[in-house]
C-alpha cells in the first residue's frame, strides 16, 4: 500500500514512518520545510514538501486514512485548561474525518511517554474515564496496523499500555460495545 505519513517529523510519526518503512508498504513522509528532507529520508521514506491545508487526500483518491486523536477530545472541559483549546481543535479535526467521505479510523491515545514500546495495548470506546499512557511507539505500531485492520474502519477508539498485543486488540478495538 502507498502511505502518506502527515506530520513524519513529528514524535509520533517518526515512529510511524520507520514503521512503515521496514514493512512492504511505499510510504511518503510529508513535510513543510525543506530542510526536513534529509531526516524523513533518513528514516527510510521519500520526503515530499507539501502543506495539509486542503482537502487534497479526497482529491488525490485516498482509499483510507488514519489519524492519531487524543484520549480527552470528546470531553475537553473535564480536562486541565491547559489542554482544552488542544483537545478541542483535535475534536473537530475528528469530527470533520467522520464526516468525510473517506475511509478513515480515529486513534486515540492516552498520555504519551518516550518509554520503548511493548506491543501490547487495551482499546475501547470510553477509555477517557480512567487515566493512563501508553508508548509513543506502541501508538505507531497501533496506527500502522490499523491501515489494514478492516475491523477498525469507521471507528474512533482510545488506547492505552495493556495486556494485548495490538492486532489482537484491534480484531475488536471497542470492546464489548460492538461497532
Amino acid at each position: 500500500m502507498r502511505v502518506l505519513v502527515a506530520g513524519s517529523r513529528g514524535q509520533v510519526g517518526q515512529h510511524v514512518t520507520q514503521r512503515l518503512a521496514e514493512s512492504d508498504h511505499e510510504v511518503r513522509g510529508m513535510v513543510r520545510d525543506g530542510a526536513q528532507i534529509e531526516a524523513v529520508e533518513a528514516l527510510g521514506a521519500e520526503a515530499v514538501l507539501a502543506d495539509l491545508t486542503e482537502d487534497v487526500t479526497q482529491a488525490q483518491g485516498a482509499e483510507r486514512f488514519v489519524m492519531p486523536s487524543a484520549i480527552n477530545a470528546d470531553s475537553p472541559e473535564e480536562s486541565p485548561e491547559a489542554l482544552r483549546e488542544y483537545l478541542r481543535a483535535k475534536a473537530e479535526a475528528d469530527q470533520y474525518l467522520r464526516e468525510s467521505e473517506l475511509t478513515y479510523t480515529v486513534v486515540r491515545p492516552g498520555s504519551l511517554t518516550n518509554e520503548e514500546g511493548t506491543g501490547r495495548i487495551r482499546t475501547g470506546a470510553d477509555l477517557d474515564r480512567e487515566s493512563g499512557d501508553v508508548p509513543r511507539a506502541d501508538v505507531a505500531h497501533t496506527l500502522v496496523a490499523a491501515l489494514t485492520a478492516e475491523s477498525t474502519h469507521g471507528l474512533t477508539f482510545e488506547v492505552l499500555s495493556g495486556d494485548e498485543p495490538v492486532e489482537d486488540a484491534l480484531r475488536d478495538p471497542l470492546g464489548d460495545v460492538g461497532g
